[in-house]
């Protein structure tokens, strides 16, 4: 199945971009939430953030940050939501960096999806000590 981020990046599909180099392209989302709203991705095909090397995925970040701020003064928001989805709700299995600017009272509040508590302290805390475990073991 062809890669509409391959596909843009290669010149098959339009988009509007903001920015490209060696490595990285920024540009509209087709569907933005607000106008303005960007995505981060690498020229390279990379399915998810698990599959993008380090080196790239803090080139990315930075790249992010950069449009965050552009965002901000080209567009005169007050702020920015940045997210990756991995596999869950990522509609396009080619990683890539949400960047939406925000202004107060936009209607659009908080995250996606519902907040949830733990139960316990001790359910935190084993919780905590699994990943803290995974991540010593990466």
């Amino acid at each position: 199945m062809a890669c509409i981020f391959c596909e843009i990046v290669t010149g098959l599909a339009r988009a509007e971009v903001i920015h490209r180099d060696d490595t990285r392209m920024v540009i509209l989302d087709h569907a933005p939430l607000f106008p303005g709203h960007c995505l981060v991705l690498p020229v390279g095909h990379y399915n998810e953030l698990a599959d993008c090397p380090p080196h790239l995925l803090g080139s990315l970040s930075e790249l992010g940050q950069e449009v965050a701020l552009a965002q901000r003064r080209a567009l005169g928001c007050d702020g920015n939501f940045v997210a990756t989805n991995a596999v869950i709700s990522q509609s396009v299995p080619h990683l890539h960096i949400h960047v939406v600017p925000r202004r107060r009272k936009d209607g659009l509040h908080g995250f996606f999806w519902p907040r949830t508590r733990y139960s316990s302290t001790q359910e935190a805390a084993s919780v905590a000590a699994t990943l803290r475990e995974a991540l010593a073991g990466a």
